[in-house]
């Protein structure tokens, strides 16, 4: 989704990832991802992908389908039927997420600044919808047109790419819990903010690019809107230079 930039105002996109950044982690996390390949393939898969943390949900699944032998041209039929059992699960109500700590206020904080909270995830927008719902964030929080999802896509980096064609002439951050969130963000010339609410620690996030690490919202928001402030004024310095 690319757009013009109104009155030559530029507007500043925090780019939220969802698993591990807005909602903690689950013991049940991937079984819908297992049950969907079962029901169109008739075969579930045994064998895991040993890293899946930071892939796109159509790079999992392929690699799932790769490493079990079944056909990847069933990639489409797969992310349908997720689709249709994420809304299942939704409707059902049996299935709560937990915001990550201090993530409302973020949220707020970063909307009360005049920036735009979007969300930049591997998941398809119907899947993010469920979960962000389900986490007790309301929907208008995130600005949806200019979300980005990585469903289709067969990489992060392809996702994050695409987000930043869209978002040119804008400031962009991405704020993720993994490194491959942080390779992605340096591949399309982002900013990277890291959060230790996931799998890696603020020491493993340290070992990226990240422009901030903290351990969650709850301590580190100063700091996150610190670091943010200074980017934004670091990127008009640049551009007024030109």
């Amino acid at each position: 989704q690319s757009f013009t930039r109104e009155n030559g105002r530029v507007s500043t996109y925090i780019l939220w990832d969802i698993d591990g950044t807005l909602i903690l982690g689950n013991s049940r996390a991937g079984a819908l991802y297992l049950d969907s390949i079962e029901q169109v393939t008739g075969v579930r898969p045994t064998v895991r992908v040993s890293n899946p943390h930071g892939m796109t949900e159509g790079q999992l699944l392929a690699e799932v389908l790769e490493v079990n032998g079944i056909d990847s041209g069933l990639l489409p039929d797969v992310l349908v039927r997720l689709d249709e059992l994420s809304l299942a699960q939704h409707e059902s109500g049996e299935y709560p997420r937990e915001a990550a700590p201090g993530t409302a206020a973020a949220l707020e904080a970063f909307a009360e600044r005049g920036w735009i909270n979007a969300l930049l995830t591997g998941n398809g927008p119907n899947r993010a919808r469920y979960k962000v719902l389900a986490a007790g964030y309301s929907a208008d929080t995130f600005d949806w047109e200019h979300s980005y999802f990585g469903h289709e896509s067969p990489t992060r980096h392809h996702l994050t790419a695409d987000a930043g064609n869209a978002l040119a002439g804008h400031h962009a951050v991405i704020v993720g819990d993994t490194p491959k969130d942080g390779e992605a963000a340096d591949s399309a010339g982002f900013p990277f903010l890291a959060v230790a609410t996931g799998s890696f620690t603020a020491d493993e996030l340290r070992a990226t690019n990240a422009v901030l690490v903290i351990d969650d919202f709850a301590t580190g928001l100063d700091a996150a809107i610190d670091a943010i402030v200074a980017i934004d004024q670091s990127i008009g310095a640049a551009s007024a230079r030109r």
